[in-house]
Protein backbone atom coordinates (compact mmCIF):
# COMPACT_ATOMS: atom_id res chain seq x y z
CA UNK A 1 0.00 0.00 0.00
CA UNK A 2 1.10 3.46 -0.80
CA UNK A 3 1.82 6.33 1.47
CA UNK A 4 -1.03 8.41 0.12
CA UNK A 5 -3.33 5.12 0.08
CA UNK A 6 -2.07 4.53 3.95
CA UNK A 7 -3.04 8.24 4.76
CA UNK A 8 -6.09 8.16 3.39
CA UNK A 9 -6.84 4.76 5.31
CA UNK A 10 -6.02 6.18 7.92
CA UNK A 11 -8.22 9.43 7.71
CA UNK A 12 -11.08 7.50 7.03
CA UNK A 13 -10.61 5.77 10.47
CA UNK A 14 -9.88 8.86 12.67
CA UNK A 15 -13.34 10.23 10.61
CA UNK A 16 -15.53 6.91 11.57
CA UNK A 17 -14.10 6.79 15.00
CA UNK A 18 -15.30 10.70 15.45
CA UNK A 19 -18.45 10.06 13.88
CA UNK A 20 -18.85 7.24 15.94
CA UNK A 21 -18.06 9.15 19.23
CA UNK A 22 -20.38 11.82 18.22
CA UNK A 23 -23.42 9.05 17.54
CA UNK A 24 -22.91 7.62 20.59
CA UNK A 25 -23.09 10.57 22.82
CA UNK A 26 -25.78 12.15 24.24
CA UNK A 27 -27.54 15.70 22.96
CA UNK A 28 -27.22 18.37 24.94
CA UNK A 29 -31.29 18.56 25.20
CA UNK A 30 -31.16 14.51 26.10
CA UNK A 31 -28.45 15.40 28.44
CA UNK A 32 -30.82 18.07 30.07
CA UNK A 33 -33.64 15.62 30.45
CA UNK A 34 -30.83 12.59 32.11
CA UNK A 35 -30.08 15.57 34.78
CA UNK A 36 -33.04 16.44 35.46
CA UNK A 37 -34.40 12.89 36.30
CA UNK A 38 -31.99 12.34 37.96
CA UNK A 39 -32.61 15.70 40.56
CA UNK A 40 -35.94 14.91 40.38
CA UNK A 41 -35.40 11.26 41.59
CA UNK A 42 -33.16 12.75 44.65
CA UNK A 43 -35.66 14.83 45.57
CA UNK A 44 -38.49 12.27 45.60
CA UNK A 45 -36.36 10.24 48.10
CA UNK A 46 -35.65 13.10 50.36
CA UNK A 47 -39.75 13.75 50.48
CA UNK A 48 -39.97 10.09 51.15
CA UNK A 49 -37.85 10.12 54.00
CA UNK A 50 -39.59 13.03 55.19
CA UNK A 51 -43.32 11.74 54.54
CA UNK A 52 -41.79 8.24 56.50
CA UNK A 53 -40.47 10.12 59.44
CA UNK A 54 -43.70 12.56 60.01
CA UNK A 55 -45.97 9.57 59.37
CA UNK A 56 -44.12 7.94 62.41
CA UNK A 57 -44.69 10.43 64.60
CA UNK A 58 -48.16 10.94 63.61
CA UNK A 59 -48.95 7.76 64.18
CA UNK A 60 -47.60 7.83 68.12
CA UNK A 61 -49.62 10.49 68.55
CA UNK A 62 -52.79 8.78 66.55
CA UNK A 63 -52.79 5.58 67.84
CA UNK A 64 -53.62 6.37 71.36
CA UNK A 65 -56.31 8.69 70.40
CA UNK A 66 -58.10 6.15 68.52
CA UNK A 67 -57.56 3.57 70.72
CA UNK A 68 -58.94 5.46 73.27
CA UNK A 69 -62.14 6.47 71.20
CA UNK A 70 -62.43 2.72 70.65
CA UNK A 71 -62.61 1.45 74.62
CA UNK A 72 -63.83 4.28 75.73
CA UNK A 73 -67.13 3.51 73.68
CA UNK A 74 -67.03 -0.41 74.19
CA UNK A 75 -66.91 0.27 77.67
CA UNK A 76 -69.90 2.77 77.42
CA UNK A 77 -67.64 5.50 79.03
CA UNK A 78 -67.67 9.02 78.40
CA UNK A 79 -64.04 10.98 78.36
CA UNK A 80 -63.64 13.71 80.16
CA UNK A 81 -64.13 17.53 78.45
CA UNK A 82 -60.32 18.47 79.30
CA UNK A 83 -59.63 15.22 77.82
CA UNK A 84 -61.36 15.54 74.53
CA UNK A 85 -60.19 19.27 74.32
CA UNK A 86 -56.63 18.37 74.06
CA UNK A 87 -57.47 15.44 71.24
CA UNK A 88 -59.21 18.30 69.48
CA UNK A 89 -55.79 20.21 69.51
CA UNK A 90 -53.50 17.35 68.71
CA UNK A 91 -55.56 16.64 65.81
CA UNK A 92 -55.31 20.07 64.45
CA UNK A 93 -51.82 19.96 64.88
CA UNK A 94 -51.71 16.15 62.80
CA UNK A 95 -53.53 18.08 60.31
CA UNK A 96 -52.01 21.33 59.85
CA UNK A 97 -49.06 18.82 59.25
CA UNK A 98 -49.69 18.36 55.73
CA UNK A 99 -51.16 21.99 54.83
CA UNK A 100 -48.97 23.15 51.59
CA UNK A 101 -47.44 20.01 50.79
CA UNK A 102 -44.24 19.66 47.81
CA UNK A 103 -45.09 18.67 44.50
CA UNK A 104 -43.82 14.90 44.50
CA UNK A 105 -44.30 11.90 42.16
CA UNK A 106 -47.60 10.46 41.42
CA UNK A 107 -46.48 7.55 44.26
CA UNK A 108 -45.51 9.82 47.00
CA UNK A 109 -48.49 12.34 46.29
CA UNK A 110 -51.29 9.52 46.92
CA UNK A 111 -49.42 8.18 50.30
CA UNK A 112 -49.35 11.75 51.49
CA UNK A 113 -53.37 12.16 50.11
CA UNK A 114 -53.85 9.19 52.11
CA UNK A 115 -52.32 9.53 55.45
CA UNK A 116 -53.97 12.79 55.51
CA UNK A 117 -57.29 11.78 54.62
CA UNK A 118 -57.19 9.14 57.81
CA UNK A 119 -55.64 11.97 59.77
CA UNK A 120 -59.03 13.87 58.77
CA UNK A 121 -61.17 11.50 59.51
CA UNK A 122 -59.87 10.90 62.97
CA UNK A 123 -60.50 14.84 63.38
CA UNK A 124 -64.02 14.19 62.76
CA UNK A 125 -64.18 11.04 65.61
CA UNK A 126 -62.66 13.19 67.85
CA UNK A 127 -65.48 15.44 67.01
CA UNK A 128 -68.08 13.84 67.48
CA UNK A 129 -67.37 12.72 70.59
CA UNK A 130 -66.87 16.45 71.75
CA UNK A 131 -70.39 16.53 70.60
CA UNK A 132 -71.27 13.14 72.95
CA UNK A 133 -69.78 14.67 75.94
CA UNK A 134 -72.60 17.57 75.93
CA UNK A 135 -75.22 15.64 74.48
CA UNK A 136 -77.77 14.23 76.55
CA UNK A 137 -77.49 11.14 78.18
CA UNK A 138 -80.09 8.67 76.20
CA UNK A 139 -78.24 9.61 73.30
CA UNK A 140 -74.58 9.88 74.35
CA UNK A 141 -74.21 6.29 73.80
CA UNK A 142 -74.94 6.06 70.38
CA UNK A 143 -73.01 8.91 69.72
CA UNK A 144 -69.61 7.47 70.78
CA UNK A 145 -70.90 4.55 68.85
CA UNK A 146 -70.50 6.50 65.42
CA UNK A 147 -67.31 8.45 66.67
CA UNK A 148 -66.00 4.29 67.02
CA UNK A 149 -67.06 3.98 63.22
CA UNK A 150 -65.51 6.52 62.54
CA UNK A 151 -62.23 6.32 64.16
CA UNK A 152 -62.20 2.43 62.86
CA UNK A 153 -62.58 4.30 58.93
CA UNK A 154 -59.48 6.36 59.85
CA UNK A 155 -57.56 3.27 61.00
CA UNK A 156 -58.16 1.51 57.82
CA UNK A 157 -57.54 4.83 56.23
CA UNK A 158 -54.44 5.37 57.25
CA UNK A 159 -53.55 1.50 56.60
CA UNK A 160 -53.99 1.83 53.21
CA UNK A 161 -51.67 4.86 53.03
CA UNK A 162 -49.10 2.84 54.75
CA UNK A 163 -48.94 -0.18 52.09
CA UNK A 164 -48.29 2.58 49.80
CA UNK A 165 -45.85 4.44 51.95
CA UNK A 166 -44.53 1.25 52.38
CA UNK A 167 -44.34 0.86 48.80
CA UNK A 168 -42.51 3.86 47.63
CA UNK A 169 -39.57 3.31 50.30
CA UNK A 170 -39.23 -0.17 48.71
CA UNK A 171 -38.91 1.53 45.41
CA UNK A 172 -36.80 4.19 46.55
CA UNK A 173 -34.34 1.74 47.76
CA UNK A 174 -35.02 2.23 51.35
CA UNK A 175 -36.66 -1.39 52.00
CA UNK A 176 -39.83 -2.05 53.53
CA UNK A 177 -40.89 0.94 56.25
CA UNK A 178 -43.97 -0.28 58.09
CA UNK A 179 -45.74 2.87 59.49
CA UNK A 180 -49.41 1.16 60.95
CA UNK A 181 -51.51 2.62 63.81
CA UNK A 182 -51.49 0.53 67.16
CA UNK A 183 -55.53 1.46 67.49
CA UNK A 184 -56.71 -2.34 67.91
CA UNK A 185 -57.95 -3.98 65.21
CA UNK A 186 -60.50 -2.47 62.53
CA UNK A 187 -62.42 -4.74 59.74
CA UNK A 188 -60.32 -4.51 56.60
CA UNK A 189 -57.63 -2.79 57.76
CA UNK A 190 -54.25 -3.40 56.09
CA UNK A 191 -51.51 -5.08 58.17
CA UNK A 192 -47.80 -5.17 57.97
CA UNK A 193 -46.50 -8.14 55.05
CA UNK A 194 -43.82 -9.52 58.02
CA UNK A 195 -40.72 -8.19 56.04
CA UNK A 196 -37.64 -6.60 58.59
CA UNK A 197 -37.37 -2.98 58.30
CA UNK A 198 -35.48 -2.41 55.59
CA UNK A 199 -35.58 -5.32 53.96
CA UNK A 200 -35.36 -5.94 50.16
CA UNK A 201 -34.47 -2.26 49.06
Amino acid sequence: MGAGAAAAALALCLVGGLIGFAVGQPSPTEAGIAQMREANAKRDVQQIIELTEMARGTADQLSPILLAIKQDSDAGRTPEASQVHQWQQTMRQLTEQFDDPPSGTTATNVARGGLKSAVEQGGIAVDSVALAVTSPAPVRKNQLALAARQGAQASVAWSIAAAQLDQINIDAGRGHQHVYLDAGDAEGAFTPDGAAEGADG
